[in-house]
């Protein structure tokens, strides 16, 4: 049986992947009275003339919620809400097992962007972040912005952020690795998408000296009247030696290659065509851009992919987590800019001076030190920054 039906039939067996467990015993009247009513009253109204007690109050201090529309589901596209069920499910058990945050899946049924921001924003208040998950872009652009705006807890769209965020700390350590500055580096980002726009603004938010974006048409330029707001919005922070030409043209001197995009578009010759020592994180799946051993023939010093089968895995489970978990724990407002890079950076600590090379430059998944470590980071970042709210 392969993996796609043995999935199936666990979830025929489950009947769904997580289930609501009570924090109480209810065995006797006086039980009944203290967890239910008349007692209950007095912890309403403490949230009522206080409504940040309600972190101390009630469960909100711990629980996120993730939230989909269904219109971009882990590869299979525009599935529907009730759909992508099974995957809010499984993101939840993530946020569970590798960070202790109890996780809520929702499925909203809508493809209005105004609507879904409506809805989201009318319940926020029984959570202590928001975990945007599965949307297409643009949209999830705009509706994550809207609700940052209207929300006063985190709003986070893993796709785009929680990428970035493990891109990022991939390219600390390989930078580490090859001796480069990333100052001195060009990067080509391939996909212009959600996490194509995200890992290009943290890249330059980290310092990497130029960035050339490519979509399925080629450089985004900012001269092209034809681009539409989010790759004009995209092209104008970018390639500002102007550059025009197809992705094999922005490969010609690059330091750093990070697709997201489709498989099979990166030759080994086009690897050839970068700097002495070029990194290479192709993370289209379930075929990325290049097969990791094409691009080492071709030259490339360091490999990365989505894939757990290779060396090197960019995945988002290091991220998110922990990220929530710290910010949680603060209960931040927001998570800003200093609290992604903070994530980034403690994530590339895990892998030691001794211990980085070529094949190990991120920490495993399932390492029992990246929640904690990068929660303490997120932390620390949140209260610096000023968004901690204890």
């Amino acid at each position: 049986m392969d993996i796609k039906n043995e999935s199936l039939e666990l979830h025929k067996k489950l009947k769904g992947k997580l289930e609501i467990k009570s924090r109480v015993s209810v065995k006797t009247k006086e039980d009944l009275s203290l967890a239910y009513t008349p007692g209950v009253a007095q912890a309403c109204l403490e949230i009522q003339k206080n409504p940040q007690e309600s972190y101390n109050l009630t469960r909100r201090w711990n629980t996120v919620a993730v939230i989909t529309d269904g219109t971009a589901v882990l590869g299979l596209g525009d599935i529907g809400p009730l759909a992508g069920m099974p995957v809010m499910e499984g993101k939840c058990i993530l946020f569970k097992e590798f960070a202790g945050v109890d996780a809520i899946p929702l499925c909203v049924d809508s493809k209005d962007p105004d609507e879904f921001v409506k809805t989201v924003s009318l319940i926020s208040k029984s959570f202590g972040g928001i975990n945007l998950e599965d949307i297409s872009a643009p949209r999830c652009f705009e509706i994550e912005e809207k609700l940052k705006e209207i929300c006063d807890i985190p709003v986070f769209h893993d796709d785009q952020h929680g990428t970035a965020i493990i891109v990022t700390a991939a390219v600390i350590n390989a930078l580490k690795l090859v001796k480069k500055d990333k100052k001195n580096c060009k990067a080509v980002i391939s996909g212009a998408g959600a996490a194509g726009t995200a890992i290009t603004k943290m890249l330059l938010n980290f310092g990497i000296g130029e960035i050339i974006v490519c979509d399925r048409n080629g450089i985004l330029n900012r001269n092209n009247t034809e681009l539409n707001p989010a790759q004009l919005s995209l092209a104008q922070i970018t390639n500002n030696s102007l550059i025009t030409g197809k992705l094999e043209d922005a490969f010609v001197g690059a330091d750093i290659f990070v697709g997201v995009s489709a498989p099979s578009i990166v030759t080994g010759d086009m690897i050839k065509s970068m700097a002495d020592s070029p990194i290479v994180f192709a993370m289209a799946n379930p075929v990325p851009e290049i097969m990791p051993d094409i691009a080492k023939q071709a030259g490339a010093a360091v490999i990365g992919t989505g894939r757990s089968d290779f060396p090197n895995q960019v995945n988002n489970v290091l991220a998110f987590p922990g990220i929530f978990r710290g910010a949680l724990d603060m209960r931040a407002s927001k998570i800003n800019e200093e609290m992604k890079l903070a994530a980034a950076n403690a994530i590339a600590s895990l892998v030691s001076d001794e211990e980085l090379s070529s094949e190990y430059i991120l920490p495993a998944a399932f390492d029992e030190r990246v929640g904690p470590t990068v929660a303490l980071a997120v932390a620390k970042a949140a209260k610096t920054s000023g968004v901690a709210r204890i």
